[in-house]
Order: structure tokens, then C-alpha cells, then sequence
């Protein structure tokens, strides 16, 4: 595909995709969509990580309200089914780990976009808005389902009513994102963890991601299966034999990811 609203570069078993649309501070209009499903797909069976971030100043301000021309021509529901849907999933089903490097302000489905993904890093410049209210809507782009799950049932409920702009450093404390960092240091830290899973046991990642997804819909008896069941499929990848060859011979292991 020739991406006109994003930008793809993959090397060293780390594929990035960067918003790219700064003018309209990378909000999602109908061609980003399909750029961004269509890459996530993509990128699968050509790198060891995804990492999502933004260009310009902000990570992604959520739905472009221009793009239909206006308001009252926006299908909000038939939009949401066959576009914004097909993308979470995209993202929740990925094969390889996935970050979001949030690296400006993370707004309406933008906010939702990034909770999407396995781990959140954030600039301390960022910040995080439930904005749907102020427009007469309610959160949508799997935000109801994400933001409870991670902040508790009060704090979602409050960040969505009031529509309050959460800053970076307050959403590392409340666990809605997996840590801020100060801007200088932004790049340079995403890029490290990125490296860092793109060199790590891909098949272990894939299914930690499935049990912990799992785990809050599960009964202890069902989860303990489930680790077991996914657990026995680690035992049988050549990372494993790697890993405990490179612990009894005392030396960093080297990872092929399966």
C-alpha cells in the first residue's frame, strides 16, 4: 500500500507505525483507518514488536469531525463497526507485543486507541482525554471496555463524565498506562523496550498476552488451565531450550522468538 496518512519503517525486528497526519494533529479520518488496519495486518510476519506513535505535537486528537464534511453526515455507528472496529481487533490479536509510544496528547478515540495496546509509554508531555462529552457522545473506540479494566469502575466513570484531561504522569499512577517519562528521554526509552521485547521470546509474550486477557472473565480452576495449557506450549519452543541452556552456561540468552 503507498501510505499517504501514516508512515511504516521496520528494522531490527521492530516495525513502527507513525501517525503522520500533524496538521490535524493525526486525527482519524477514513484513509487513516484503512492505512493503519491494513499495516497492523501487514507487519505480523516482519518484526518482533509493533510500536504505534504519533508525528508533530500530539499522538492522535481521535475521530476527524471534518472527514465527512460534517457532522450530520457522519454514519457514528456503521463508522464504528467497520472501521474503527476491524482496527482494535487488529491490535488485540496481534501475533507480536504491542506499545503504544504516546508521545502528545491522546484525545477522544485516540485516548482509546492507545489503551488498545499491550503496553502504554508516555512523554510527560502527554496527556489523556476522554472528550466525547463535550460533543454530546459517549466513549467509544473500546474505551468502556479498556478504562474500567484498568483504573476501576470510579475513576472511568469520573475521567468519562467529566471529561477531565489526565496528564501522563497521572495515568503511570492510577495504571492506566504502563509508565511517563520525561520528554528528553521519550525516544529513547520506547525504543529501548521495544529492542528489548523485539530480542525476547516472541511465543511466551503472544500467550502472556492471552492469559492475562483471559484471566478476569476466568475462575481460578479455569485460569490454572489455561496456564498450564499455554505454559506446555512454551516448553516445546526453541527459545525455552535457549533460555535454560543460556542459564546454566551463564550467559545471556539469544532469543529467535520461537
Amino acid at each position: 500500500m503507498d501510505y499517504q496518512t501514516i508512515r511504516v519503517d521496520i528494522a531490527d525486528n521492530v516495525a513502527i507505525i507513525a501517525l503522520d497526519r500533524p496538521q490535524s494533529r493525526n486525527a482519524l479520518n477514513a484513509q487513516m483507518r484503512a492505512e493503519l488496519l491494513f499495516a497492523l495486518k501487514d507487519v505480523q510476519d516482519k518484526a518482533r514488536v509493533l510500536v504505534v506513535t504519533g508525528t508533530g505535537e500530539a499522538f492522535c486528537s481521535g475521530q476527524d469531525l471534518g472527514d465527512s464534511g460534517s457532522a450530520a453526515n457522519l454514519d457514528i455507528e456503521r463508522t464504528l463497526r467497520d472501521e474503527y472496529e476491524p482496527m482494535l481487533r487488529a491490535i488485540a490479536d496481534s501475533r507480536i507485543p504491542t506499545i503504544a509510544a504516546v508521545n502528545g496528547a491522546a484525545a477522544g478515540a485516540g485516548a482509546n486507541l492507545a489503551l488498545a495496546f499491550d503496553v502504554v509509554i508516555a512523554s510527560e508531555q502527554a496527556v489523556f482525554l476522554q472528550a466525547f462529552t463535550r460533543i454530546g457522545l459517549m466513549p467509544d473506540a473500546g474505551g468502556t471496555y479498556w478504562l474500567p479494566r484498568q483504573i476501576g469502575q470510579a475513576r472511568a466513570m469520573g475521567a468519562m463524565l467529566f471529561a477531565d484531561t489526565i496528564s501522563a504522569r497521572e495515568a503511570a499512577q492510577w495504571g492506566m498506562i504502563y509508565e511517563a517519562v520525561e520528554a528528553d528521554a521519550f525516544e529513547a526509552r520506547w525504543r529501548a523496550r521495544a529492542a528489548q521485547l523485539a530480542a525476547g521470546p516472541t511465543v511466551a509474550y503472544q500467550h502472556i498476552r492471552e492469559a492475562l486477557r483471559a484471566s478476569p472473565e476466568n475462575s481460578l480452576h479455569a485460569q490454572l488451565a489455561l496456564e498450564a495449557r499455554l505454559q506446555g506450549r512454551c516448553g516445546q519452543t526453541r527459545d525455552f531450550r535457549e533460555g535454560v541452556l543460556s542459564f546454566l552456561e551463564k550467559r545471556p540468552p539469544r532469543f529467535e522468538g520461537r
